[in-house]
């Protein structure tokens, strides 16, 4: 009796090659010269003449530009499989990447992760830019030294309690309306003004550079010379009365 086609199941499909196997290479042809003088001289000859013609013959990667995926190198004298391979680990197989959603040491204090600004944190160049605003303290005691009478230093200082005119800011209005996202003006350049660069400036300036041991004690230090009438000198002395331990390295 014939088997009915239920009887036989069915049809078994033909799976589909999705890949060369890892010892199967794609690329036949590659090598046909090698082979054929391997064949016609043999092994010992062959190797003669290809350790005479070619150069570096035994590279690891026969000076090809990407390593092949079954490169294998051996990265260590004690231990034979211990290789580095092509690619190994792949990316596909590594965590994916951490995105934080705020992150402080871009200066915006974990409060909004895409102000990425850096001018009003930068403390290194604060005093290297322009000539006006170059250690403003000290140019304010310059011009308190002035006669307060005279007419050009009374202009001069209004013009430095005004500061710098070229970076007022808009106050906030834009071309579509007003905003109110960020009061101090930093977060868009437009309405960048010098007064909030300078406050946000001071925010961050660096309080973590060490100072001398006489610091906390300079008036002390000037009170002893001028009551000796004696002219002051820069620093203090005293280090000899440094502990032992404080000397020994």
């Amino acid at each position: 009796k014939p088997a009915s086609r239920a009887e036989l199941g069915p049809p078994a499909s033909k799976p589909t090659a999705t890949s060369a196997p890892d010892d199967e290479t794609m690329m036949p042809w590659n090598g046909w010269f090698s082979s054929f003088l391997k064949d016609k001289l043999g092994d010992d000859k062959y190797e003669k003449l290809r350790q005479l013609v070619l150069y570096k013959p035994d590279h690891y990667s026969d000076f090809e530009q990407m390593p092949r995926p079954n490169t294998k190198l051996g990265i260590s004298d004690k231990d034979p499989e211990l290789m580095h391979k092509f690619r190994h680990p792949s990316p596909g197989s590594q965590p994916p990447v951490q995105m934080p959603e705020t992150d402080t040491s871009m200066g915006n204090a974990g409060e909004d992760p895409y102000d990425v600004s850096y001018y009003k944190r930068d403390t290194g160049r604060r005093f290297t830019s322009e000539p006006g605003a170059l250690h403003r303290d000290l140019e304010k005691i310059k011009l308190e030294l002035l006669p307060q009478d005279d007419p050009r230093v009374k202009e001069a200082m209004e013009n430095f309690d005004k500061g710098p005119g070229s970076s007022p800011g808009n106050g906030g209005k834009f071309a579509l309306a007003k905003t109110d996202y960020d009061p101090t003006g930093l977060r868009a350049s437009m309405s960048t003004n010098f007064a909030a660069t300078q406050e946000s400036l001071d925010a961050n300036m660096p309080d973590h550079l060490p100072t001398p041991v006489w610091m906390d004690k300079q008036a002390e230090i000037v009170a002893w010379y001028e009551e000796r009438d004696l002219p002051v000198a820069i620093g203090g002395t005293g280090y000899g009365t440094v502990a032992t331990r404080g000397r020994i390295a």
